[in-house]
């Protein structure tokens, strides 16, 4: 049998991306009219643990069965699956959460839209497709990804039933796994404050990242922030991160470190990194954050850097910790070339790394035209 007599679509993100003329990396196919037994006849290798998934044996990209979804009990893993050859294309379209994601392509092209996704597209509108979008509370996370990345806004009635989930205690039931996968994808996004700020519209950042939303209710010192609180300070800084391209590790200390800097204790960072199973290389690169950031907030001071000076200081202290394990000979060369690399050089010509005994690397002021110029202490990474 050819693969031309199955009922293929493509479908989600894919066509989504296409539509707004963005480049589409991984497509996903959804077959209408099959079984299990007749893909895996077809030569199709199963993958799906949840339900019927199935990879192209040529192109790998993932066929699923056409089906429907009936909530059992709480959580994202609630779900009852109908995935039998009866389950039509218009089934499986309803059960998806947005509308721009909820659009087909058959073989020949033609786009199936039964629920207005394009229109949503050319608006810019986050618009859940049915009811059925309150019973998985991940979709709230993914709501604040996607204004994160499309810059969209949530239609007044998605929000609505987003503040509504939060009250009934769904978003209590996201596991830690997928609420750092979210995360973390929201963080490499375009714009992700956009990320937060979505989230805390509908009550979702109390309950899911409560140290984060604690951030907004605690103002900065007046003299360094014009009493700017310091989430929004966060915020700010995060997106400036975003701008120059920095990693994962590198976003996530930027925004994380102020969870241990309000209130002076590591261990909130600690305790929350574990309970949302963070990578060791954020976690490690947060405490280093919250560590040092006054003591490198004071040379790049020296610059008239404020916002940018987060990201500066977590990138450096990354580059610090991947250097770790060198020779102790080669860290203040190392520590040089990370500064001159983030063209702090230009920024702060007097500015001059030193590495003392056991890899202890400190920054002072040279002969410059700055009388108030003062040496600063950057990070010690050997010790």
């Amino acid at each position: 049998m050819k693969d031309s007599d199955l009922e293929v679509y493509s479908v989600g993100g894919a066509v989504r991306d296409d539509l707004l003329g963005l480049p589409v990396n991984d497509r996903d196919w959804v077959v209408v009219g099959s079984t299990p037994e007749a893909m895996i006849a077809r030569g199709y290798k199963p993958v799906g643990k949840d339900f019927p998934v199935f990879l192209n044996p040529s192109t790998h990209e993932e066929y699923a069965l056409a089906r429907t979804e009936r909530k059992t009990k709480s959580g994202y893993r609630g779900f009852a699956i109908n995935a039998s050859p009866e389950v039509t294309l218009s089934q499986d379209l309803l059960r998806r959460d947005f509308t721009i994601n909820a659009i087909a392509r058959d073989m020949d092209g033609r786009l199936i839209d039964p629920h207005n996704g394009i229109t949503d597209l050319r608006a810019g509108i986050l618009r859940h497709v049915s009811p059925a979008f309150s019973e998985d509370p991940v979709r709230i996370l993914r709501a604040a990804r996607f204004v994160a990345r499309f810059g969209f806004s949530v239609s007044p009635e998605t929000l609505a039933l987003m503040r509504e989930m939060v009250k009934g205690g769904e978003v209590d039931a996201l596991v830690p796994e997928r609420t750092w996968q979210e995360l973390a994808r929201g963080l490499m996004e375009k714009n992700p404050s956009r990320f937060f700020t979505t989230l805390r519209n509908c009550g979702a950042l109390a309950r899911a990242l409560p140290e984060i939303d604690a951030l907004f209710n605690t103002s900065m010192t007046p003299e360094k922030s014009n009493g700017v609180n310091y989430g929004t300070h966060a915020m700010l800084a995060l997106d400036d991160a975003a701008q120059h391209g920095h990693p994962l590790a590198v976003r996530f200390s930027v925004l994380a470190h102020n969870v241990a800097r309000i209130k002076g204790d590591a261990d909130l960072l600690r305790t929350m990194c574990l309970r949302l199973r963070a990578t060791n290389e954020c976690r490690d690169l947060g405490l280093l954050m919250a560590h040092y950031y006054s003591e490198i907030q004071r040379v790049l001071e020296l610059g008239h850097l404020r916002f940018e000076a987060p990201p500066l200081a977590a990138e450096v202290l990354h580059k610090l910790a991947i250097g770790r394990r060198k020779f102790l000979a080669r860290r203040c060369l190392g520590a040089q070339r990370i500064f001159k690399r983030l063209e702090l050089q230009r920024q702060l010509p007097c500015l001059q790394l030193r590495c003392g005994r056991r890899g202890r690397i400190t920054a002072h002021a040279g002969t410059c035209a700055n009388p108030s110029t003062s040496a600063a202490s950057v990070a010690r990474c050997g010790d």
